[in-house]
């Protein structure tokens, strides 16, 4: 565990519910961490049954759910760190959940959103913030 977490990238932000989001202009990319993949999995990516995620068009709110993920052992919901449309969905995770194993942070996004209000980074950490987070 200790590699993957000096691979946490730093150019996002991570919430508690261990959601991450990477800024691209007025949009924000949206997915779950290595940490959370592995509390949900143990390990076996086999674990990982569902993922049910938004449609394009949806209006989001920051904290609030935008979907949900379960493994053979827990479901999980996902939550949103901004508010705004959700313009772009990553469908091939709804087939593919293996993705989330293999590559949380590039290939394992969930959605983007076009972010329509403020910002509010109180409730975020940077990645070493993260990872004394998770380490507690």
């Amino acid at each position: 565990m200790s590699d993957q977490a000096t691979t946490r990238p730093d150019d996002r932000k991570y919430l508690k519910s261990h959601e991450w989001m990477k800024i691209d202009g007025d949009t924000a990319l949206i997915g779950i961490t290595d940490h959370a993949v592995d509390e949900l999995c143990s390990g076996n990516e086999g674990d990982l049954v569902y993922c049910d995620l938004p449609e394009v068009g949806r209006l989001v709110e920051a904290g609030q759910t935008f979907g949900e993920i379960e493994s053979v052992k827990a479901v999980a919901d996902l939550n949103c760190p901004v508010d705004g449309e959700v313009v772009e969905v990553n469908a091939e995770i709804e087939d593919h959940l293996e993705i989330l194993s293999r590559d949380p942070w590039n290939e394992g996004w969930m959605i983007r959103v076009r972010i329509t209000g403020s910002i509010d980074e109180s409730e975020m950490m940077d990645a070493a913030g993260y990872n004394a987070f998770v380490a507690e």
